[in-house]
């Protein structure tokens, strides 16, 4: 549980992503289906789910090297 809540900004990040990935699809996604990515919200929602661990992960090392330099 300590480590749940110790990686409280990664997991928020994941779930945006998750969240942003459908939203990609649904609003602009490839009608055709011949885009390979965008075609599906099965490799969507994934996709924007590491895109969101991506983003999150360097504002928690960010954040980790800030809290770091006050002390």
């Amino acid at each position: 549980m300590k480590k749940l809540v110790s990686n409280k900004i990664i997991i928020l990040g994941i779930l945006l992503g998750g969240i942003g990935g459908f939203l990609y699809w649904k609003e602009i996604g490839c009608i055709t289906g011949t885009c390979p990515l965008k075609s599906q919200w099965q490799t969507m929602i994934p996709y924007g789910m590491f895109i969101g661990y991506l983003v999150s992960d360097f504002i928690q090392s960010y954040l980790n090297r800030f809290e770091s330099k006050r002390k």
